[in-house]
């Protein structure tokens, strides 16, 4: 299969193409998003006192475990979760930090952001695209640079009223998400292919500050090691009785 390259550029003020660099890293200031969950294994990009986070991750069932290249490439099995046939056994993470040493005072809303999910399992990319912060509402994880393991405060549920205080008073915000999330993708998650997923920041005057992104690689499941076999076993079993009907046949 032929893997997509993942081009971390965006067309910036001037026009020109701006390259955004990435590394394997731990994110700051933690993984606010839920207890338990693990640092480390992000490929992210910063630049500008900007902090741009992404990795996969195992979700069925549930572990610390990334199957993380080092560079930008994840390794799942195509599948469903137990109980839910359009949700993929993998999750995507994503990790914001507005203002990483800080300083600069700068709350999650003075930037916005673009995520971008691609609905190709092909050797091509085709993008659904949408600002994951910067909504009336969502259930992000939302803190700051002392906000410790599982300490990221989600807004109750649709008010918009205190979701909107959170990003204007915090520099981060983090999630965990399904494709399945999202209906316009058309995921199913029993077809193996590579999906590649991106985020940026931008700044007020739409310049790129950061970004990072990730490719997806999803296997197809494996057959059984008893399967072959069976199937030896009725072919040997077929030949057997074609060549009796055929023996019989004869001697008649």
């Amino acid at each position: 299969m032929k893997l997509k390259m993942i081009a971390i550029t965006l067309l910036v003020a001037g026009g020109s193409f701006l390259a955004i660099g990435a590394n394997a890293a731990n994110v700051t200031p933690d993984v606010i998003m839920g207890s338990g969950i693990a640092n480390g294994d992000f490929t992210v990009g910063s630049s500008n006192n900007v902090e741009i986070g992404l990795r996969a991750k195992q979700r069925f069932p549930p572990a610390n475990i990334f199957n993380y290249d080092g560079v930008n490439t994840y390794n799942f099995q195509a599948g469903s979760a137990p109980g839910d046939p359009n949700r993929p056994l993998w999750n995507f993470e994503w990790s914001i930090n507005s203002d990483l040493d800080g300083q600069s005072g700068r709350a999650l809303n003075q930037l916005s952001y673009l995520l971008r999910l691609d609905t190709d399992p092909g050797a091509g990319t085709s993008f659904f695209e949408f600002d994951p912060v910067n909504v009336p509402y969502a259930d992000n994880a939302i803190g700051d640079n002392n906000t410790g393991n599982g300490g990221g405060a989600v807004a109750p549920f649709l008010n918009v009223l205190a979701y909107q205080d959170l990003i204007a008073n915090n520099n981060v915000a983090q999630n965990s998400w399904s494709m399945s999330f999202f209906p316009a993708l058309l995921f199913d998650p029993d077809v193996a292919g590579l999906y590649t997923i991106e985020l940026f920041a931008m700044g007020q005057d739409g310049k790129l500050l950061a970004g990072t992104g990730i490719n997806v690689e999803v296997s197809a499941i494996p057959l059984p090691a008893a399967l072959p076999l069976y199937g030896a076993g009725l072919a040997v079993l077929g030949f057997l009785g074609w060549r009796r009907k055929r023996k019989m046949a004869t001697t008649a």
